[in-house]
């Protein structure tokens, strides 16, 4: 099974979600806006990723530049930052098993398939 944690306002989600249909994917959409993940499951998403919170925050967000430039937070903290303000967390993020890309582009999702 492969999740894609998916916001269908994106171009690229919504690119990367009709490849892996495309592609026949057995898939769970998970529309993380409407059902975010917990600061621990960002977590366990991000190591799959090999990356760390501050890597997948879309920084151009208002709510990034009004609230959270230029200061300075944990891990920790950002990963409960994103939970709160999950437009942060960048899209979409397609998981199997123990690994996970990031669809940008759409393609790169390919490599963990």
């Amino acid at each position: 099974m492969v999740t894609i944690y998916h916001n269908n306002k994106c171009s690229k989600s919504r690119q990367t979600l009709e490849l892996l249909r495309e592609k026949g994917v057995e898939l769970q959409v998970v529309e993380y806006l409407k059902d975010t993940p917990s600061a621990e499951q960002l977590k366990a998403v991000l190591h799959k990723l090999g990356l760390q919170p501050e890597q997948v925050l879309r920084k151009g967000e208002q709510v990034y530049r009004e609230n959270f430039a230029a200061k300075s937070f944990t891990d920790e903290e950002w990963l409960q930052i994103m939970a709160d303000n999950p437009i942060l967390i960048e899209r979409p993020i397609v998981v199997k098993g123990d690994k996970a890309a990031i669809g940008r582009p759409p393609e790169k999702v390919l490599e963990i398939l």
